[in-house]
């Protein structure tokens, strides 16, 4: 794997992270939504902690799969984000979790994903 790989990992985190917290912020200023759990810090650290294991799994899967997805980077980003929207309804029905986070991650995903497929498919080319 060359440098650039490990960098997509670092941009495409950076990407995922930043995103939702602007996305969940202005919603906590329009609806009055509250951080789940007691602790802003330890939120803020299990959010970075898991935005980093899809940071590496979508750039590991993209990276693996370069020769096939080639110039798809649109249609790879939008399979991750199929999925994500779905959890997004699968966890809204639950009792712990709001319409309004559900909403306010499935805008997340909609700017995030997009933007990660883009950063992998400038990072990583058919001939790494």
């Amino acid at each position: 794997m060359e440098p650039r790989t490990f960098l997509a990992v670092a941009l495409v985190w950076a990407v995922i992270f930043i995103v939702p917290m602007l996305v969940y912020g202005a919603f906590s200023a329009v609806t009055g939504m509250q951080t789940p759990g007691g602790s802003p810090v330890l939120f803020l650290a299990g959010t970075a902690v898991s935005k980093l294991g899809t940071a590496i799994a979508f750039v590991a899967i993209f990276y693996l799969a370069r020769e096939v997805i080639g110039g798809q980077w649109l249609l790879y980003a939008g399979i991750w984000w199929l999925m994500f929207i779905i959890g997004e309804a699968g966890q809204a029905i639950t009792p712990d979790y709001s319409v309004e986070e559900a909403i306010a991650g499935a805008i997340s995903e909609t700017i995030y994903f997009p933007v990660s497929g883009l950063i992998v498919s400038w990072f990583i080319s058919t001939r790494s």
